[in-house]
């Protein structure tokens, strides 16, 4: 998986560039995602994650038209594991946005000012806490009693971890008090102490276990046993901060229900300060970061979040991030260690990753030896060579960012690294396209490494998620020409696999049925796991929203290779599909190659039209909206995200398809293209009466 970081600055690249990166980040992004919350397994640091995800967000700010779908931005977690039952979240649970300097928590209280239309001199209360490095939980109460745990997973849906969390001492079973809510779900964090961090992996390694990176690792790991007497033997804590769904109102801001959590058996998050302006905020931002050391548990950074819940019910959500709140991280670790080597890896779309492989050094207390090297722009920027002493940096996870080399240490027979230009694997040339930073392989399906990892990716636990087919048995499937292409999976049958080594006649039939399972898939599934560029889950679901069938996705399609079609206006109105993602997909549904796989899946599977809007009691259900001009009751922003909630489909341009377009003043164009086409237009009165929230 390429660990895409262009050197090139952010104000100097081209939009060309910039989609192309775009593209690179979103997919690297949402790997590392899958790693951390499936497996409990990451492959970067923290501080490595936040600067991929620092400048994905720098480049949508200078190209917001560009925003991908399936961009970082949009998107939280990774699907819950197959392991555990699934648990459904009545209200998302998201993570949150980054702050990383002074100017960025600055311009966090200034957006929201800006979203609300506050002035300099309105107040606005802030609840600073410090961020637990744990594992989110969500926890429901009934009638005072806990009926049910779920992790956070992919924000939509998480882990039943009822059981194993009944064990967890310090949470209460059961509310204290008697002013709860019939329902209530507690959301926090669940972690590992130090202390009892050391002292577990002493007893992991004596046994002659797997010791844990980390305490958040192992805090996870922990709680997501299969069996919950492994989880009761484990010292685990439970720190709340925050709710999902509740049966009536618990208080009127964030200060004021922590107390009443407090009442009800919970410990809330400490350290923590309710915050007036920047300046306190600050303060205690470096009051923590100079006292962490004396935490008796991980802390990775402050959390800053509006107090006021009507504010923050106006502020809402983008994708995977609340308005209201923002992490502001720490700085990374840092430390000096070797490079040993530097090897190549191939992805699914033929990028080469440098790899870099370090004599084992400790970090803040977590071994690391290895470190992706990004690419060979970011290898020839540093001067990196086999030999080198690096610094290298981590904030809690297992594989560090090379950060620079140091040259008074270098060998004096050291060579500059030359970045291959064949394919390691087929031997085919790999060459850059212009303005990538990444060099591909031109082999296609003729280069294993692509062809398998392009299936891989179709059995995915985001795509078919096929339990029992992982990466080691797609590549023996492969080199054995059992699965040369996504449909033979469904063609398998037992007698094909059960004398192969390592498989029997129940493996090889429990397979077959994981199989069976997967033959009938949503239309978005089906989308992402076929791995057209620049499309993943969150562009994938929109495409499945706006089409309902593949039939009908495959021949609007076809009818957008005309780019002067209706069909291609069409797939450009929709919100966040911008001329680079409009092209790759329209690319890959006209390749014949692809419409041959396609025809070929349509004979083994049953793909399910997408589901209705989410509220279908809204009278702006399924509609398209198009926002111009200037709104005077709310901003624009507010406005489009309100839609959205109600199951509008909020466009950037008119069509015929358009249903309605909202016109405040200097509405321009868009009002008139709409007059032109009999487009129903309504003034921003008429939208706030028919969305249901005038006055």
């Amino acid at each position: 998986m390429t660990h895409a970081k262009v050197q090139i600055p952010v104000e100097d690249l081209t939009r060309e560039q910039a989609a192309r990166e775009l593209k690179r980040l979103a997919k690297e992004i949402a790997h590392h995602d899958a790693l951390y919350y499936q497996q409990d397994d990451p492959a970067i640091t923290d501080a490595d994650y936040d600067a991929l995800r620092a400048r994905n967000v720098a480049i949508e700010a200078r190209f917001p038209k560009l925003i991908l779908p399936n961009s970082p931005s949009r998107r939280v977690g990774a699907q819950p594991s197959a392991g555990f039952g699934e648990v459904a979240h009545r209200l998302p649970m998201l993570s949150l946005g980054n702050a990383f300097d002074d100017e960025d928590v600055a311009e966090f209280l200034a957006r929201i000012r800006r979203f609300l239309g506050l002035g300099i001199e309105a107040a606005l209360d802030i609840v600073a806490e410090a961020k637990i490095d744990g594992l989110s939980l969500s926890l429901r109460y009934e009638a005072g009693k806990l009926v049910q745990a779920g992790t956070r997973g992919d924000g939509a849906k998480g882990e039943n971890v009822t059981a194993n969390v009944m064990t967890v001492k310090d949470l209460p079973l059961r509310l204290q008090g008697r002013d709860w809510p019939k329902v209530v779900e507690v959301r926090g964090e669940v972690f590992m102490r130090r202390a009892d961090f050391f002292d577990l992996n002493t007893r992991q390694e004596a046994a002659g276990a797997k010791a844990f990176a980390n305490p958040r690792n192992a805090a996870a790991g922990s709680l997501r046993q299969l069996d919950a007497r492994v989880t009761e033997s484990r010292p685990l804590h439970f720190m709340a901060y925050h709710w999902g769904e509740v049966s009536e109102t618990i208080g009127a801001g964030i200060w004021e229900i922590r107390r009443r959590l407090a009442s009800w058996g919970f410990r809330v998050n400490e350290p923590a300060r309710l915050c007036q302006g920047l300046d306190e905020m600050l303060g205690f931002y470096r009051q923590i970061m100079a006292e962490r050391a004396e935490l008796p548990h991980d802390i990775d950074g402050v959390v800053y979040k509006v107090d006021d819940l009507a504010l923050q019910d106006r502020l809402g959500f983008v994708s995977r991030a609340p308005r209201w709140a923002i992490a502001h991280k720490f700085p990374a670790e840092r430390a000096q260690t070797v490079l040993k080597a530097i090897e190549i890896q191939v992805g699914r779309t033929g990028a080469l990753t440098p790899v870099a492989r370090l004599e084992p050094i400790t970090v803040g207390g977590v071994v690391v030896s290895n470190a992706t090297l990004h690419n060979e722009d970011e290898i020839a920027r540093k001067d990196v060579r086999i030999g080198d002493t690096v610094v290298v940096q981590r904030a809690g996870d297992v594989i560090p960012q090379v950060v620079e080399a140091v040259p008074g240490k270098r060998p004096k027979n050291s060579e500059p690294y030359e970045f291959p230009i064949m394919c390691p694997v087929c031997g085919s040339h790999a060459v850059r396209e212009p303005g990538e930073a990444v060099r591909r392989c031109t082999g296609g399906l003729i280069c294993a490494a692509q062809a398998v990892e392009r299936l891989k990716h179709f059995v995915s636990r985001d795509a078919f998620d096929i339990e029992g087919m992982g990466s080691k048995h797609i590549l023996a499937f492969w080199e054995d020409g059992l699965v040369k292409s996504p449909a033979d999976i469904f063609r398998l049958k037992a007698s094909d696999i059960e004398n192969r080594d390592g498989w029997g006649a129940k493996s090889a039939q429990n397979l077959i049925d994981s199989i069976a399972d997967r033959r009938t898939i949503t239309l978005d599934r089906l989308i992402y796991a076929l791995g057209v560029r620049l499309v993943g889950q969150a562009t994938a679901k929109l495409l499945a929203r706006n089409y309902g069938t593949l039939e009908i996705l495959m021949e609007t399609m076809a009818a957008a290779a005309d780019p002067e079609s209706a069909a291609c206006a069409d797939l450009l109105s929709i919100e966040g599909i911008g001329p680079g993602a409009a092209a790759e997909i329209v690319g890959f549904f006209t390749e014949s190659r692809n419409l041959e796989i396609l025809e070929d899946l349509t004979r083994v599977l049953i793909v399910e039209a997408a589901s209705a809007p989410r509220d279908t009691g809204s009278p702006v259900a399924g509609k398209t909206v198009v926002f111009t001009g200037t709104l005077e009751t709310v901003t624009r922003s507010e406005a489009k995200a309100r839609a959205e909630t109600l199951g509008a489909k909020v466009a950037g341009s008119v069509s015929k398809k358009t249903d309605y377009v909202v016109a405040g003043t200097d509405a321009g164009s868009k009002a008139r293209k709409a007059a032109e086409l009999g487009v129903t237009i309504l003034s921003e009165e008429e939208w706030l009466t028919l969305a249901g929230h005038a006055g």
